[in-house]
């Protein structure tokens, strides 16, 4: 089956990774002009002429990157399966439906405002209590399109460097941790979960993430499962969700936001699970029966971001398994990742230091559990 990917980044390339041992085949429409994926045949059409040739190329469609013109998938589902389907890009590209369907479902998400003016922004800071995060309602990802104001004063600054006609306002929650819940939903419904991570940020990129949770309660992921599942069975979902989400120190989870696709908080699940995210993903959008998730081994991702450092010095360290996406360094991209696993979590943790110690500028980790 010759499988059409929209994007052509890291996430694609590694969709067709796990994809190539199922004789799936992949063509990639990049509309970005700047193709990374370096694998299967890309297809450049930053000016939306090449459209019938690679709907011509391919049987189904699915997208590693959920910014995209949503009337361009819509044109698409009109000629070729799209799975996920466009109106779960349409809520994840727009901050204020995401949230309403949260709500709508009964899943719990920090209090928010919707704000039009820098006077209404302010107000808000005002209603909500410092600190709190603005965002842009659409675009923005990785920390881009949002700031935190720490004084009411500060939010007609804010709303000068968002530039955006419409934010939501967030406020703080006091969170024991960060986590994320990963499932994939079947052409046929059968959902399966994979264990949840704890995800550690650093200037609003991903930089950790550890599965499973050693200290987890089993109640606190059926909590998280029970969520995605709603959203997956609400939006009759095909392939793979991510729910982001904040621990409280009750045990509760408040909702962050949702990806409609394979997510770097799940790139453990390469080397850290039977089944990975990307194959399952194939799987599910295939209507082939859906892989087990379960761990093997306690696992942590390690995002490589701006430099490298030295690749054979990463894989001395045993069980590492490094994943390099062949881009170019600059400041804040991610040029890849190290998946560690260890039999006890102890023996991950210090396996992760010593990944950190090797790649500059990554932080020491220190997770919610040590």
């Amino acid at each position: 089956m010759n499988i059409g990917v929209l994007g052509a980044g890291q996430l694609g390339r590694m969709l067709a990774l796990a994809g190539y041992p199922l004789a799936n085949r992949f063509t990639f429409l990049d509309t970005t002009g700047h193709p990374s994926a370096g694998i299967g045949d890309v297809m450049v059409d930053t000016d939306q002429k090449h459209l019938a040739d690679f709907l011509a190329k391919v049987d189904l469609v699915t997208y590693e990157f959920e910014h995209l013109p949503v009337p361009l998938v819509q044109a698409i589902e009109e000629h070729k399966p799209v799975h996920p389907s466009s109106e779960a890009i349409r809520i994840c590209q727009h901050r204020a439906e995401e949230k309403a369907l949260f709500d709508r479902l009964g899943i719990p998400t920090p209090a928010y405002r919707l704000v039009e003016s820098a006077e209404e922004l302010e107000d808000a800071v005002r209603e909500l209590g410092t600190p709190v995060v603005a965002k842009s309602v659409t675009e923005g990802y990785d920390g881009k399109g949002q700031a935190v104001i720490k004084s009411p004063s500060e939010a007609a600054e804010a709303w000068r460097s968002i530039h955006h006609p419409r934010l939501i306002v967030e406020a703080f929650v006091d969170f024991v941790r960060e986590v994320s819940i990963i499932a994939v939903r079947g052409r046929d419904g059968q959902v399966v979960f994979y264990p949840m991570a704890e995800n550690l940020h650093v200037d609003g990129i991903l930089r950790y993430s550890l599965a499973p949770m050693p200290d987890l309660d089993a109640g606190i992921q059926d909590t998280a499962d029970g969520y995605i599942r709603a959203l997956l069975d609400e939006l009759d979902y095909v392939g793979v969700l991510t729910l982001e989400l904040f621990q409280m120190p009750d045990g509760g989870l408040l909702a962050n936001e949702m990806a409609p696709r394979v997510h770097n908080s799940g790139h453990w699940t390469m080397d850290g699970a039977v089944t990975s995210q990307f194959e399952n993903h194939l799987r599910a959008i295939q209507g082939l029966p859906l892989g087990d998730t379960a761990a093997r081994m306690p696992s942590c991702m390690v995002n490589i971001i701006a430099q490298e450092g030295e690749p054979a010095r990463l894989l001395e360290i045993e069980d590492a398994h490094l994943h390099r996406y062949d881009k170019s360094e600059r400041p804040g991209r991610k040029l890849g990742h190290v998946n560690l696993v260890a039999p006890t979590h102890e023996a991950l943790v210090e396996k992760v230091r010593a990944c950190a110690a090797l790649l500059p500028g990554a932080p020491a980790p220190r997770f919610s559990f040590e």
